[in-house]
């Protein structure tokens, strides 16, 4: 008896477009085979991708907003991730600086290099999608207006960003360990208060490359060098935490406006990243501000990193070996239990915008001009305005 190979009913038309798309891949195939034209590395990613994109539909103006102000969003962080990277990467030339933040943990140069990656990998790809979907990809090179630092290992080339005096919002600190979420109206004090204080070395006079690292604990011997650089290191250990919220926040808000599956995928994809750097980044944080480590003071600036668990603080909001989100309030308010979440993610709090604003209040743009500000805001607000086409 002869096997029935007609289709089943009712997907006649489903087998129908699987083959248009053969068909279509194939033409694509013998078009570049028969034009003897060698297609640029662009040109062959932007035809594959919309070969390989039948099924996601078209991608929508908003979409395209999205990917942009996040392309922005990963240049400046590749930005501040390189210049954390040349002084204290693993392959960092800033003895001093490396043996500070390795007291925060002895792994810390191969973390900063892995982040540092991670953001740079970002950057381009989103900036190739871009392209690929015939969109314009985003260009801050014109923007790179601000100085270097001039300590041993730092790369002495124009920046975007500053990292040599900082406003370090460490309110996420207590965020993240309380059962109240900034989306319902909450607001959160500061953990420690870091204003006006380098998250890198500033030169070799005032920290020098090869100044002994302080061997916790404390004694009161540490010279002014050791300590300086130590909180240096300190205020870099929260500042990574600072900027790494953020981003989770930014893409979990983001994910909800995309339109296009596969800018979807993409958005959730990086995002998990950016959550995965902020675990362990919050991890850091916390020893900074614990035993054996709690107590460096910042000869130049005044600054002091306490010891968390102990009076005036402690308790759940200050605890320093929880990194783990609390469970918080979350949609519906006491309709619903407690959920564990990265919060906040509306567009006042974690919006693109919001974004900019939480930067600029860090003093990560100090110095540039107007000119960046408009550009970068203009990116925000279109990213913003974008909201799910159905």
């Amino acid at each position: 008896m002869e096997k029935d190979i007609s289709p089943a009913p009712g997907t006649t038309d489903e087998l129908d477009a699987r083959w248009r798309k053969v068909l279509r891949r194939r033409k694509f195939l013998y078009d570049i085979g028969a034009s003897g034209v060698a297609l640029s590395a662009g040109a062959m990613v932007a035809e594959t991708a919309k070969a390989q994109d039948d099924d996601a539909g078209a991608i929508t103006k908003g979409d395209v907003a999205i990917l942009r102000f996040l392309a922005a969003a990963e240049i400046i962080e590749s930005d501040l991730w390189e210049q954390y990277n040349e002084l204290g990467g693993a392959k960092g030339g800033n003895p001093a600086y490396i043996a500070a933040l390795q007291n925060l943990d002895s792994d810390m140069p191969q973390y900063i290099s892995d982040n540092t990656d991670d953001e740079l990998s970002h950057a381009a790809f989103l900036n190739r999608y871009l392209e690929s979907k015939g969109a314009d990809p985003v260009n801050l090179k014109r923007f790179l207006n601000l100085p270097s630092s001039k300590a041993t290992g730092a790369q002495n080339k124009p920046r975007l960003t500053n990292l040599m005096n900082l406003n370090v919002d460490t309110s996420w600190y207590t965020r993240y360990r309380s059962g109240e979420n900034p989306d319902s109206g909450a607001t959160f004090k500061q953990a420690v208060t870091i204003r006006n204080e380098p998250a890198i070395p500033l030169n070799d006079s005032d920290t020098p490359p090869n100044t002994p690292g302080i061997v916790p604990p404390l004694t009161g011997k540490e010279t002014p060098q050791q300590l300086r650089m130590q909180a240096i290191a300190n205020t870099a250990g929260f500042h990574f935490g600072f900027i790494e919220q953020g981003g989770s926040s930014l893409y979990a808000t983001m994910a909800l406006k995309a339109t296009n599956l596969q800018v979807l995928r993409i958005i959730v994809s990086i995002g998990g990243v950016e959550v995965d750097h902020f675990s362990l980044w919050h991890d850091k944080a916390g020893n900074a501000t614990a035993q054996p480590l709690a107590g460096v003071k910042d000869p130049e600036t005044g600054l002091k990193f306490p010891d968390l668990n102990n009076p005036p603080f402690g308790g759940e909001q200050f605890q320093t070996n929880l990194i783990l989100p609390e469970p918080c309030d979350f949609l519906f308010g006491e309709a619903l239990p407690p959920c564990s979440v990265i919060r906040p993610t509306l567009d006042k709090f974690a919006g693109a915008v919001a974004t900019v604003r939480a930067f600029t209040a860090d003093l990560l743009f100090m110095g540039q001009p107007k000119e960046f500000f408009t550009f970068l805001m203009k990116l925000a607000e279109e990213a913003d305005a974008a909201h799910r086409e159905i």
